[in-house]
């Protein structure tokens, strides 16, 4: 195993042990989405507050394996003060990533890269793309 893969574990592991951004708030202001997994018990609300184009905040519950925990940890570590058609396009380019689909290498994922080998197992692309799926959601037009 690789420094890098070692570097990578452990960036999922502080995440998963520790998630940024934890508890939700009872704010209107707020979009909410849960998505849930049944299959393997992931089970994901993210909250994102859009002000003046700008993701202000973004909040998280996760409950599951320690790559959807640390997936939305880092989510919204890396989305608050990002404007809202740059939020779209990394999560869009997140979910390729992790999907094995073509994706812009140039565009600077953070922490967000640590994912990257989950494409190795299909059976986990799931949990990686779980939160970022819902944070789309929570971006779309009423």
């Amino acid at each position: 195993m690789s420094n890098l893969d070692n570097l990578y574990r452990e960036i999922i592991m502080e995440h998963y042990k520790n998630p940024r951004n934890k508890g939700l708030l009872a704010d209107d202001r707020y979009k909410t989405i849960r998505i849930k997994n049944p299959s393997c018990g992931d089970d994901i609300t993210i909250q994102t507050l859009v002000e003046e184009g700008i993701v202000k905040d973004v909040r998280q519950i996760a409950t599951g394996c320690s790559i959807s925990v640390a997936s939305a940890s880092v989510l919204s570590e890396i989305m608050i003060g990002k404007p809202l058609k740059e939020a779209l396009d990394l999560a869009e380019n997140f979910l390729n990533m992790v999907s094995n689909k073509a994706f812009d290498e140039s565009l600077d994922l953070e922490e967000a890269e640590v994912f990257n080998g989950v494409k190795q197992f299909p059976a986990r692309i799931k949990c990686a793309s779980i939160a970022w799926v819902a944070f789309k959601d929570t971006l779309k037009k009423e």
